[in-house]
């Protein structure tokens, strides 16, 4: 079975008396011989393909999240065929099937086992497709099980679900998913090439250790997802103040490439902000080139608000992910903020953050953790809420509000409560989902240094938010 990703590019020579239907990008899934039905009936292939266009309009707009689900409905059509069971079989073999499937993803062979959380995923994604056949009639029988319960929800019982095919998990204090202090330090001297205590490794090997310093702060400041600091221009960044302060410099996050195109405004510390200008202004510079994608977008008269792309005035604001890879600069060179050789865009920092927390355990610290993006975000969380409760950007504000200096940001540190403010900064819907993402990093230390929890018990879409931080692994 074969999954194509879908492009537009060419259809007018297609004999089409329009333009197809299918977001760009979009997979889709092709038997061996390319039918989609046969004496039999339409494939199977055919609903999963109606189910994967309906994902932009039903929660899941990403790319990413489209290639996923693809992979997950295309294994499991195999493991389906190969005990001849209909997609829209009986409940009986439906069941029956699922139950080998776990037993091979979870406890088979080496490389067909998944990890823990890809097998999530995989549940995740075969109960959306089921639920999608069940509201459009195509089927009645599902393979999944419910357990259903109550809760107490604001006073109230709730009626809750859940499939009992997901992994029981560990309680989510039990596993700290931040840096502390120390080790944030280390990871960023790792990333600047350096080894503890900011001395030269001389067994670095690595390459653009301003940039990986850079942006390393750049994440440890703002608490930006990967999505969004990866794809950010250098045009975008703000300007340094004229003299060094306390009070955070906030940052506009772009809409279209924050998840779930929320637009919102974080912060950034004034050193992050002057090693990110340091990194532009030199390493930066010399790593311009002539570089060009296959279909580029052409910027002039760039600005902190927009240029001109394709002799065309754009606000950054207005631009996708997948535009942004394809801006360039009149003599070539990516517009994005880190940059590779010859001008080449920079976005696997998943990668990047891996390899250096090998580098570390391996010389310097055994016990450092896998680093992952999302990692870094967690870590600008508990970090920033820290110095919010000791009260260090209130006396920041209160200096601030005296001398004029960004008085607009000092009134809303000296007015809003620690949980509203870091609520706003992580782009979390409700303070209630602030709470909840707090709890799961670190219970106790929350409890005993931060703020001690009264009222109601969270609601749904809280938890729901909260998990999906992190379910996002971003290696």
């Amino acid at each position: 079975m074969l999954v194509h990703f879908f492009s537009a590019e060419g259809w007018q020579s297609w004999g089409l008396g329009g333009e197809p239907l299918i977001p760009e990008r979009m997979p889709v899934l092709f038997d061996d011989d390319f039918l989609s039905g046969d004496e039999d009936g339409p494939r199977a292939t055919r609903a999963v393909n109606a189910w994967l266009r309906t994902l932009p309009s039903s929660g899941a707009p990403s790319p990413n999240s489209w290639r996923a689900y693809a992979l997950a409905a295309r294994d499991w059509l195999m493991h389906l065929r190969r005990h001849r069971v209909a997609m829209f079989g009986s409940r009986h073999e439906l069941v029956a099937a699922l139950g080998t499937y776990a037993d091979r993803r979870l406890s088979g062979p080496l490389d067909e086992r998944l990890a823990s959380s890809s097998w999530e995923l995989q549940v995740t994604a075969l109960s959306r497709f089921y639920s999608w056949a069940v509201s459009e009639g195509l089927t009645s029988a599902v393979p999944f099980t419910q357990a259903v319960g109550m809760r107490m929800v604001d006073g109230r019982l709730v009626r809750g679900e859940r499939n009992l095919a997901r992994l029981r998990r560990p309680k989510p204090h039990v596993k700290i998913q931040y840096l502390e202090g120390d080790f944030a330090e280390l990871f960023c001297h790792g990333l600047a090439g350096l080894g503890p205590g900011g001395l030269e490794d001389e067994g670095f090997r690595g390459r653009f250790p301003g940039r990986n310093a850079a942006m390393g702060g750049l994440v440890l400041g703002t608490g930006m997802r990967r999505r969004e600091f990866s794809h950010l221009l250098v045009h975008e960044v703000p300007p340094l103040p004229a003299e060094p302060t306390e009070v955070p410099i906030p940052w506009a996050v772009p809409e279209l490439a924050a998840k779930g195109r929320k637009f919102r405004t974080t912060w950034i510390d004034y050193g992050s902000l002057t090693a990110i200008h340091s990194y532009i202004a030199l390493e930066r510079e010399l790593s311009r080139g002539p570089w060009r994608p296959r279909k580029p977008l052409v910027v002039d008269e760039a600005d902190f608000h927009g240029g001109r792309v394709n002799g065309r005035r754009t606000a950054w604001s207005q631009l996708g992910p997948a535009e942004r890879l394809r801006l360039v600069g009149p003599e070539g060179g990516s517009l994005l903020l880190a940059l590779s050789y010859d001008g080449r865009p920079f976005v696997d920092w998943g990668t990047l953050f891996r390899r250096t927390g090998r580098r570390i355990r391996e010389r310097f610290e055994p016990r450092f953790p896998e680093v992952a993006p999302h990692r870094l975000r967690h870590t600008f969380a508990m970090a920033t809420l820290a110095k919010l409760v000791e009260g260090h950007y209130r006396q920041a504000a209160q200096l601030a509000a005296a001398t004029g200096d960004a008085a607009g940001l000092a009134l809303y540190l000296l007015k809003a409560d620690p949980l509203l403010i870091l609520r706003d900064l992580l782009g979390h819907s409700s303070v209630t989902t602030t709470e909840v993402y707090l709890k799961r990093l670190d219970v106790h230390r929350i409890y005993r240094a931060a703020w001690e929890s009264v009222g109601t018990a969270p609601g749904a879409a809280a938890l729901a938010e909260a998990d999906a931080e992190f379910a996002e692994k971003e290696f």
